[in-house]
């Protein structure tokens, strides 16, 4: 899984399943942003709207676990 951890201009920071990787932030589309899944296509990088949103559900749901603690 890919994750657009932040943004270092002109780079984009990664979080991959084996670390972190550094990207031209041209490389990625305009409409990325931090928090968003990725998925890499022959044609470049993608956002995945659908493991975009689960992912923000799951870390809105863990959150609001926690406060409940």
């Amino acid at each position: 899984m890919l994750i657009l951890d932040r943004i270092e201009m002109p780079y984009a920071v990664l979080e991959t399943d084996s670390g972190s990787e550094k990207v031209l932030r041209s490389q990625l589309p305009p409409e990325a942003k931090e928090g968003d899944v990725l998925r890499q296509t022959p044609d470049g990088y993608v956002v995945d709207a659908g493991k975009t949103r689960q992912r923000r559900e799951m870390l809105l749901h863990r959150t609001r676990k926690l406060k409940k603690h």
